[in-house]
């Protein structure tokens, strides 16, 4: 990077700083941070965004923006979203459980954990997790300090929700996973407050057991925090990863013996730490669990088993998520850089398909009446500015409007937002970070 531009990125991110947090904290840029797939429908797909998210119902025909606003997630971003099998959208924000039934036209949160009546009563879900066998089965933790904070269950959908065994007044649960190939396997990481702590369960939840700081012997004395249960093998429940934060490191953890030991396994070439040394937006691993992506809020590493070295990937660059479907990575990209911010690789990073680039992005489909059409269509003129759209395009049209819901076939295998939008002064000097790629 030279001197001019590195001087750019500076005055950029300094004019973005008062109005970055939560919104844009993702590196102060509008991008992608994550992607959810609806299984057996390959045509509906939605991304989660620094700057709310973006649906397309035509396999990325058309890309429909719903602003936060209309999520209703305000300064809590979801770090990802369920999409059920009725076509019920889903998300833990860490402030409320919200969903969306008519193809996130319309989101609420879940009144179970946000009472109407008693917002004081709020539980904070901070995660969500479902099984594709298991379409009616829902688990939500939740993580309010002070609260009595829990392990929930429903097995309607999540229409309802029960507590289980696990909880706590001095604990939050921050993750909680399901084994694929054994539904009565769980994990629940856990911040107490003497560490970090694993939970496991081996009959949904009804008994656990503890593990507390399982971490390499280079992480005892560094006073981990931030665990983070991240995958399950498809077809091995002992098997699982996790992530752990240490002083300004992230490290990428796997466990072959079911949560009571894990190791630090993506080690960055020519670094002297076994971690990295920024964020980590995720995690994909391969099916065979032998081949693991890392993606960074700058960069995707990918590490095989046995390699000493993980090996950072080519693109994307300045963004990255990445997430599996049937051999295929779906990967976040940076529009700003390389023209993408969402691309399909089939051969682990060295060849891309665009699926999506932010300046083709469009205004809602949703019908009048619904906050994605109402509320976001008055901001989508400033935003498009702010992502090189067309500012001028207005809401309508068929191409996104979300297809009627029908029974899916069965399950096939495989696998931070402001009330506002940026002022002026951020429009003006957002261009200056893009590479010149439109006449």
């Amino acid at each position: 990077m030279t001197v001019p531009s590195l001087i750019r990125r500076g005055v950029s991110l300094a004019l973005l700083t008062p109005w970055a947090v939560p919104a844009l904290a993702h590196n102060g840029y509008p991008d992608t941070t994550s992607v959810t797939l609806r299984q057996g429908y390959p045509e509906e797909m939605l991304l989660g965004a620094t700057f709310g998210a973006v649906i397309t119902h035509n396999g990325g025909a058309s890309w429909h923006w719903i602003c936060p606003q209309a999520l209703g997630i305000g300064g809590w971003s979801p770090e990802s979203y369920l999409w059920q099998a009725d076509g019920t959208l889903m998300a833990a924000t860490g402030a409320a459980l919200i969903r969306s039934r008519d193809g996130g036209c319309t989101w609420a949160p879940h009144p179970f954990f946000t009472p109407p009546d008693r917002p004081q009563a709020a539980l904070w879900p901070k995660s969500l997790a479902s099984l594709p066998s298991q379409p009616s089965r829902l688990w939500v933790s939740t993580g309010r300090p002070g609260q009595n904070n829990a392990l929930y269950r429903s097995d309607d959908g999540g229409e309802t929700f029960t507590p289980t065994s696990l909880q706590s007044t001095t604990e939050v649960f921050p993750s909680v996973m399901v084994a694929p190939s054994d539904p009565r396997r769980l994990y629940v990481s856990a911040s107490t407050p003497t560490g970090p702590r694993l939970y496991r369960s081996d009959d949904e939840g009804l008994s656990w057991r503890s593990f507390p700081s399982p971490f390499p012997e280079n992480l005892a004395d560094a006073k981990p925090y931030d665990l983070f249960v991240l995958r399950v093998s498809d077809h091995d429940p002992d098997r699982l990863w996790a992530r752990i934060s240490a002083g300004f490191w992230t490290y990428v953890l796997e466990s072959r013996d079911g949560g009571q030991r894990f190791r630090s396994i993506v080690h960055p070439a020519g670094q002297a730490e076994d971690g990295i040394d920024e964020a980590l937006m995720g995690v994909e691993v391969s099916e065979d669990g032998d081949t693991l992506w890392a993606a960074t809020p700058t960069r995707l590493f990918r590490v095989r088993s046995g390699e000493t070295f993980a090996t950072l990937l080519s693109l994307p660059t300045g963004n990255a998520c990445v997430e599996r479907e049937n051999g295929v990575l779906f990967v976040c990209g940076a529009s700003r850089l390389h023209d993408w911010a969402l691309a399909t690789t089939p051969d682990e990073g060295l060849t891309y398909t665009p699926l999506l680039d932010l300046p083709d992005m469009q205004p809602s489909a949703c019908p009048v009446g619904t906050p994605a059409r109402d509320v976001c269509q008055p901001l989508w003129p400033q935003f498009a500015a702010l992502v090189e759209a067309d500012p001028l395009l207005t809401s309508g049209g068929d191409a996104g409007t979300p297809p009627p819901y029908e029974p899916p076939p069965p399950p096939r295998k495989g696998c931070s937002a402001t009330e506002g939008l940026l002022p002026a002064a951020v429009l003006l000097a957002l261009p200056l970070l893009r590479r010149s790629r439109r006449p």
